[in-house]
C-alpha cells in the first residue's frame, strides 16, 4: 500500500521499518571510498593517468563519507521509537559498530607490526581503539591501526548527541524545516571559510590544502555534526509532509553539478559543501521511493545484500589494500591494465573479507547485544484487547 508523504504527516505506525533503497545506496557510498583510496595508492606507472584519476575520480571518497553522515541522521530519526530510552539507543549503536571495529582494529595492529614493520605506540593504537582519534590533528594518531575507523569517531559523537539533538530539531516548526536545512548547508560553507585561519603547513598529499585545514573541514567530528543534523532535518521534512515532488532520478542528477564543484573549487571549499544538499535530497528521495513503492534501481536483492555488508566492507578495505596483493611490495607500480586488474582483485578480496566479518561478527553481535535480555519470571498480566498502535516499533 502506498503512503502519500506529500499529503500530510507520516506517523510511526505507517512508516516502513526498512528502506531497501537506502541500504543499496550504502554500498555505492562504500565503493566511492574504495575507488578514492585505490586511485590514490600510487600503483599506476602512467603518472599522468594517475594524476587525472586523482583529480577527477578519487574525490568520490568525499561524497561517500558525506553520504554516510547524512544517512546516519536520517535513518536514526526515521526508525526512532517515541518511547526509546537513551541507554537502550546507545546499547544498540555500540552493538552495531564496536564488534566490527574491535576486530579490524586488532587485525590492523597485527598487520602493522607483523607485515608492515611499524612500531606500535600509544599514539597510533590507543586513541583509535576508543574511537577518539579524529579529535587529534596528528597523522599518526588519526590513522591509527585502521585508517577508515576515523569516521566512527564522528559517528560516536552523533550517537551520543542524538537523543538531545533530535529533541531540539523535533521542536522546530514544520514550516521552518527547509530553512533549517539551508542554514545547516550554510554552516558547511562557513566551516570551509573558517579553515582558512589555520596553518597552511604541512601540505596534505594529493590535495591542495594543508593537513590542519583538511582535518578541520573533513575529519573533525564537531564540524561533521552539521551533516548529521541535516539528515535528521530531512527525515522530519518527510515525516511532517513537507517533502517536495522530487523523484529519485532528478535527485541523483543534482549530484553532477555538486561533484563538478568538488573537483573545481579551491582548497577546503570543495571537500564537503558542494555535495551536501544533493546528498540530502538523494537520501530523502530514496526513502520516499521506498515509502511510495516507486521504481528504484537499488532495491533489488543484490544491491541490498551488498548494502548489508557495506559497513564491514568499509572497515576492511584499507587493510586488504595495504597488506594484500596491491600493497605487498610497497612502491611497486603496474601498467594500466595490470593495475586495474590489481584493483579488481583487491575489490574481490575485500568483498570476501567483508562478508566473513559481517556473518561471523556483525550479525551475531547485533543479535546478542542489541536488545536487552529478558528476565525470567512469571508471565505478565493479560494485556487489554485494544492495541496501542503508537507503540508499534518503527525501527530497523
Amino acid at each position: 500500500m502506498s503512503t502519500d508523504v506529500t499529503a500530510g504527516r507520516v506517523p510511526a505506525a505507517s512508516r516502513p521499518s526498512r528502506l531497501p533503497t537506502l541500504t543499496g545506496m550504502r554500498f555505492v557510498a562504500s565503493l566511492m571510498v574504495f575507488v578514492c583510496h585505490a586511485f590514490t595508492y600510487g600503483i599506476f606507472t602512467d603518472k599522468e593517468l594517475e594524476g587525472n584519476l586523482i583529480t577527477y575520480v578519487a574525490k568520490l571518497g568525499f561524497v561517500g563519507v558525506g553520504f554516510f553522515f547524512i544517512l546516519s541522521g536520517f535513518v536514526l530519526t526515521w526508525s526512532a521509537r517515541d518511547s526509546g530510552r537513551p541507554l537502550t539507543f546507545w546499547r544498540r549503536r555500540v552493538a552495531k559498530i564496536f564488534p566490527n571495529h574491535l576486530v579490524t582494529w586488532a587485525l590492523g595492529l597485527l598487520f602493522m607490526v607483523w607485515l608492515g614493520g611499524y612500531a606500535a605506540t600509544v599514539n597510533n593504537t590507543v586513541p583509535s581503539l576508543f574511537l577518539i582519534q579524529a579529535w587529534f590533528p596528528a597523522e599518526d594518531v588519526f590513522f591509527g591501526t585502521n585508517g577508515p575507523s576515523w569516521s566512527l569517531a564522528a559517528e560516536l559523537l552523533f550517537y551520543v548527541s542524538f537523543p538531545w539533538l533530535a529533541r531540539w530539531i523535533q521542536a522546530i516548526p514544520a514550516r521552518r524545516l527547509w530553512l533549517c536545512a539551508g542554514l545547516l548547508f550554510t554552516g558547511t560553507v562557513l566551516v570551509a571559510l573558517a579553515s582558512q585561519l589555520l596553518p597552511t603547513d604541512p601540505d596534505m598529499p594529493y590535495y591542495p590544502i594543508s593537513w590542519y585545514q583538511y582535518w578541520f573541514v573533513y575529519c573533525l567530528p564537531a564540524t561533521r555534526m552539521l551533516e548529521f543534523a541535516l539528515g535528521i532535518v530531512m527525515a522530519r521534512i518527510i515525516m511532517t509532509g513537507r517533502w517536495i515532488p522530487l523523484g529519485l532520478g532528478p535527485a541523483l542528477l543534482t549530484l553532477i553539478p555538486g561533484y563538478a564543484l568538488t573537483v573545481w573549487l579551491p582548497d577546503a571549499y570543495g571537500i564537503v559543501a558542494p555535495t551536501v544538499l544533493p546528498l540530502a535530497l538523494i537520501v530523502a528521495a530514496g526513502a520516499v521511493a521506498d515509502t511510495e513503492n516507486r521504481p528504484s534501481p537499488l532495491r533489488n536483492r543484490v544491491a541490498v545484500f551488498f548494502g548489508e555488508i557495506s559497513f564491514a566492507f568499509y572497515l576492511v578495505h584499507i587493510l586488504v589494500m595495504w597488506y594484500g596483493p596491491m600493497g605487498r611490495v610497497p612502491g611497486r607500480t603496474w601498467d594500466t591494465l595490470p593495475a586495474l586488474g590489481m584493483i579488481i582483485l583487491d575489490f574481490a578480496l575485500t568483498v570476501l573479507a567483508a562478508w566473513i566479518l559481517y556473518r561471523l561478527v556483525e550479525v551475531p553481535a547485533v543479535r546478542r547485544f542489541a536488545n536487552a535480555r529478558r528476565k525470567t519470571g512469571p508471565p505478565p498480566p493479560a494485556a487489554p484487547a485494544v492495541r496501542d498502535q503508537a507503540s508499534t516499533p518503527a525501527g530497523r
